[in-house]
Order: C-alpha cells, then structure tokens, then sequence
C-alpha cells in the first residue's frame, strides 16, 4: 500500500470511529434523559444529534437537513433543533481559514480582496460561507471547502452501500442497486466547486429575466475546485418567512414553486437539495438560490413520463400510468408496479390534482403521507421485484424537501393551474433546444 492510500485509510478510519462514537454517546445521553423522565424526541436528544452531524460534516449531515424539513414527523421542538443544520452548523476557526485559503488561491490570498471577514457567515456541510469585499467594491460570499472531505464522502459512502446491500439481502423485491449508483455519484459531484459554478451559470440562465428569483454570479478569478466565490444576495433565512402575512407568503410559494418545477419541466433540470437552507427570501419577497452542488439533468423522455404520470394520476389512468413508468425508466412497468407506485404518485401530486385553492397539506399531511409509504413497502414486499431508476431518485428526495417547505408557508393557491401552466405544450424537442442553450451558458466562464 502506497503512503497516499495508507493516509486515505487512516482518514477513513477516523471518519468511521467519529460515526460510530458520536452515533454511541448521542445514545447513551438520550437513555438517560428517557431514564429521568423525558422523551426520545426531548430537544436535548435532537440538539446532541445535530452537534454530532454537524461535526462530522459530510453526507451524514444532510440526514439531519432533511430529517429537519419534515413538519409534523417529529414534535417541533425536536425539528426545529435539527432544522438549525439547514441554515448554520458549528464553524471552522480563523486558523483553519486562513491555511485553507492560503491552499486554495495561495499565501497572497488576503491581497486579492479589499477585506475578507474569518468569521463563517454561514456553515453546512461540506463547507462553510464567508463575506468578503472585492477590490471593485461588491459584497462577496466565498463557500470553502472543509479538509479531507474526499475521505468523509468516501466513508459515508461505503457506509451507505452496506446499508443499502443488507437491506437488498432482507427485502429482495425493493432492489436499490440503481438508487446507491445515483447517489454515490451526485454527492461526489458536490465535492466540485468547478462544476457547481457552471450549475450556477445553468440556472442563471433559465431564470435571466426573472426578478423574482436571482441567482449569484461565480467569480472565476477566485474560485478554485475547492473555493468557489460568488456574488453576494441579501436576503433572510426562510424560516423568518413564515411569520409574513398570507398575502406575502402566497407570493413566496409561488415564487419556490416556480425557481423548483420551472427547471424540470422546461430545461428538464432537477435541483436535487431542495432544503430550506438552500434558499433565502428577499424584502419584496422575491427567491434566492444559494446552492448548486446537487443538480441533475434528465433525458427529455423523464419529464414526458411525470407530465404522463400526473394526467395518469388524475384520470386513474393504470395504462397511461404503466407507460410513464416505463418511459422512466422502471423495468417490468406492469400492472403489478403501477399498483405498487399508486400511494407515491398520489402524494407526489396530491395538491396538483384540485382545480381550486387550497393549502398545499394540513396539520396531518405529512405524518399521514408516512403512515402511507409505510403501507406501500410492505406492498412492494409482495409480487415482483421493483427496482427504482437512477433518474427517480432526486426528483423524489427533492420532491419531499420542496413540498416540507411549501406546507410550512401555509399558502393557499391553485396548484393544478400552476402545475399545468408549466408543461403546458411540453415538446421534447423544444426542451432538447432549451437543453442545448442552457448547457452552453453553463460553460461560458466569465
């Protein structure tokens, strides 16, 4: 073994022994707390949990993020101490900062910006936001890469595919061979700032014009695979949106909806890390997107198959349905899988099936919509074997992430006429072209 792998190992390692013994004292200290009284979803356990996600960084991070989304799963006082991870995590050190940007744009880095503050503006979990000024005067935000994130992506990503293989030894007829392959290559993927900053330069372009939505401007010159400086956008955590009044937060639900389903069905572009840190909410209540790690461009055959899906969905259509199925890709797209899938298609587009206005959930939508997928596993258990696509596996995460914070705004509009304004007159070709535009905006560094 070479000095580099020996170092990779050990750093493997770590990452391991760091999960496990986390994961052993968060366990430990809630055991007490229920011993003395208190509840496994006391806010003491869940603000263990987040301390631990949010010092091992990484993917396991992103579990707290989404665990955080979900209203009406865990109590809120739970939710809310995981919700801090969408936002903020606990912070790397000027130390630490000043050796990786000296890594990153050399020992001179300081002299390349007016002022440069070492304090994070915001921390996640692969890397942390600083507030920077540039020579010319504009407001900068540098997102820095934490060390050896290679080696965490690395651990947690063998980590998920043990998982994910016992889990195919135990439930042999929910095969996730697809749904590991997918996702090991996204989070890779978000470990390169160069590519993200060309997903930047994509949704620049799909929403040039939009004033609703703006989206930061990478700046090359200072920007490396592991820095990527942008534009800095003003705006507040969307969390302090929620308290606006109905007027205000119909406007910013429409708004969300636009900057998510906008892309996928015109471009054919799925953001696939729809979670509330992700976005911030200008005064006028406009959007802004802030993260591009996670993105996912789809054959134009996938949209033509959820646009079929939902008017399947809709009619109670099971041939049109099947044919969705197998245009995206699902083997065996049979009566048997259609049956099986019926619970997720109708959660997926429950709102968008109504001609009318009205929330996008109620107080029990979600913890309803559980119980429901719960009952769709054990179907799964039975008949023939599903094996999901690569492409089903961020339209549905996203799907969860972009509908949590929809139901949170409490915003009550027509979500059918929204949805359908949206593919309507869908044409593949017309989407390849738009495809084909965006993609070279993407690769025109400024």
């Amino acid at each position: 073994m070479s000095d580099d792998e020996a170092s990779k190992a050990f750093r493997r390692l770590k990452r391991y022994s760091g999960v496990t013994t986390g994961i052993a004292g968060v366990a430990l200290r809630s055991a007490g707390r229920w011993l003395g009284g208190k509840g496994a979803f006391d806010s003491s356990n869940a603000a263990d949990l987040a301390r631990m996600l949010g010092g091992l960084r990484g993917p396991l991070m992103k579990v707290g993020q989404i665990a955080g989304s979900l209203p009406d799963i865990f109590p809120p006082a739970f939710a809310a101490e995981l919700a801090r991870l969408q936002a903020s995590a606990p912070e790397m050190g000027p130390t630490f900062v000043r050796r990786r940007m000296a890594a990153e744009l050399g020992r001179d880095w300081q002299a390349k910006f007016k002022s440069f503050d070492l304090t994070a503006a915001h921390a996640a979990s692969l890397g942390q936001v600083h507030r920077a000024v540039a020579h010319d005067g504009h407001t900068l935000a540098c997102k820095l890469q934490y060390p050896d994130m290679q080696s965490a992506v690395d651990a947690d990503l063998t980590q998920l595919k043990t998982v994910l293989s016992l889990q195919r030894a135990a439930e042999r007829n929910f095969d996730t061979r697809e749904v590991a392959a997918e996702v090991e290559e996204r989070v890779r993927e978000e470990l390169d700032y160069v590519r993200e900053a060309a997903h930047m330069r994509l949704f620049g372009h799909i929403f040039k014009g939009d004033d609703g939505i703006a989206v930061p401007e990478p700046i090359e010159a200072l920007s490396t695979g592991r820095l990527l400086t942008m534009t800095w956008l003003d705006g507040v955590a969307f969390r302090a949106a929620l308290a606006r009044p109905q007027s205000e937060r119909n406007k910013i639900a429409k708004t969300l909806f636009r900057a998510w389903f906008a892309p996928l069905h015109r471009f054919g572009v799925v953001h696939g890390d729809a979670h509330f840190g992700n976005y911030t909410v200008r005064d006028e209540g406009g959007i802004n997107l802030l993260d591009f790690g996670c993105v996912r461009v789809l054959p134009a055959r996938v949209v033509e198959a959820l646009i079929d899906l939902h008017r399947a969905t809709a009619r109670d259509d099971d041939t049109l349905a099947a044919k969705a199925y197998a245009k995206w890709g699902f083997a065996d797209a049979n009566p048997d899988l259609v049956d099986k899938m019926r619970v997720w298609a109708k959660l997926a587009f429950a709102a968008t099936l109504e001609d009318r206005e009205r929330p996008l959930g109620d107080a029990n939508a979600l913890a309803g919509g559980v119980e429901q997928v719960w009952a769709m596993k054990q179907r799964f258990r039975e008949g023939d074997p599903v094996r999901p696509p690569r492409e089903f596996v961020f339209i549905a995460r996203a799907l969860v992430g972009i509908g949590a914070a929809l139901v949170q705004l409490d915003a009550k509009l027509n979500w059918r006429r929204m949805y359908e304004d949206l593919f309507a007159g869908f044409d593949a070709e017309t989407l390849a072209r738009r495809q084909a535009e965006a993609k070279q905006a993407a690769a025109q560094r400024r």
